[in-house]
């Protein structure tokens, strides 16, 4: 059994490009933790900003990004409460530190992942599907019928929950950002699609024709998010769990942010009563010190009985740094996911 591993880790956060691959020796496994030999690593949003020091969970000082991998169980901790054994293939979440070919984490951040699914489709499984879940079902409170916008339909996080609201009896109405990111989703059966213009807001209302729009999820923030809460019918919904408008380059550029940071929406609470439609946000990463949720949001995710995700590109451990410009870009389908040798 090997008794190091190769990471990627940046010495501080601050710039992607002080992200580096280093062979580190393993250390000694906790007697309540399992260690997994990782075989595919999902990337996220979330890492570009922890890199560029733009996310508020970012680790103070030398970490390892990364908060999703799939892989083999290799070593159960002496007191390991699980009934998962060596040899099992599982996807699992992680606070930080995944991009790594072997990683330490409980068991209860684990589960055995579905019979056929490939290394990469298990690890862009658990992020993107519990935010997913957990924007629509306790934050978007959404129930059958209703009508759902879905920014950045075509991505991880959006994809997943397209295919979530189907499952749930709900009507998806995506946007993306190109033709060809419609013709994407139109070959999996979605037919509701808007690609983003000059004028959303007349986009949205055309689209709609009259119909009540009941939640957005959105990830994209600024403009395009004003002008879908202003679409919201009575009691509707906005919930929202990124900004991709901040995404930065190799570092932020520091004048732009504080520029768009002054342009973000605002909502007022008096103004939310009047018109009766609310606006609710989170990060995820605080899920993970809420281990009844976090077990809950993994088990409801997991019983709607979805495909593997949607897996549009993927980069051996070493392309690191092109995974994340292709995230980074805005042109990528799907998840993005880094293999290790042997996957």
């Amino acid at each position: 059994m090997s008794q190091s591993r190769r990471a990627w880790r940046t010495r501080k956060a601050g710039a992607i490009s002080n992200l580096q691959l280093v062979e580190e020796p393993l250390q000694p496994l906790a007697a309540d933790k399992i260690r997994v030999e990782v075989k595919a690593v999902g990337l996220n949003f979330a890492d570009i900003f922890a890199l560029t020091g733009l996310y508020s969970a970012t680790p103070e000082g030398s970490f390892v990004p990364g908060l999703e991998f799939s892989g083999i169980v290799s070593e159960l901790g002496a007191a390991a409460e699980t009934d998962l054994a060596v040899g099992d293939r599982v996807y699992g979440c992680i606070r930080f530190g995944g991009y790594a070919t072997s990683v330490d984490v409980p068991p209860q951040h684990c589960r055995r992942m579905p019979e056929g699914w490939s290394f990469a489709g298990g690890a862009a499984f658990p992020v993107q599907s519990l935010t997913a879940y957990y924007a629509l079902t306790d934050l978007g409170a959404v129930r059958p019928g209703q009508l759902v916008l879905v920014q950045s339909a075509a991505g991880g996080v959006g994809l997943q929950a397209m295919r979530m609201l189907q499952q749930m009896g709900a009507v998806p109405i995506g946007t993306v950002s190109s033709d060809s990111k419609r013709t994407f989703l139109a070959g999996l059966g979605f037919d509701e699609v808007i690609v983003r213009g000059n004028d959303f807001g007349a986009q949205l209302r055309e689209q709609l024709a009259g119909r009540p729009l009941h939640a957005v999820l959105d990830g994209i923030g600024g403009e395009i998010q004003k002008q879908s809460f202003a679409a919201l019918a009575p009691t509707g919904r906005l919930v929202v769990f990124g900004a991709a408008e901040f995404t930065p380059g190799d570092k932020p550029n520091w004048l732009k942010a504080a520029w768009l940071y002054l342009k973000r929406p605002r909502y007022d609470v008096m103004d939310m009563i009047s018109s009766n439609r609310s606006v609710m946000a989170f990060n995820l990463i605080w899920l993970w010190q809420e281990q009844a949720l976090f077990d809950r949001l993994l088990e409801g995710s997991a019983s709607l009985g979805l495909p593997a995700p949607h897996v549009g590109h993927e980069f051996g451990f070493e392309e690191a740094h092109e995974a994340i410009g292709c995230l980074r870009s805005g042109k990528s389908v799907g998840k993005v996911v880094l293999t290790t040798e042997g996957s």
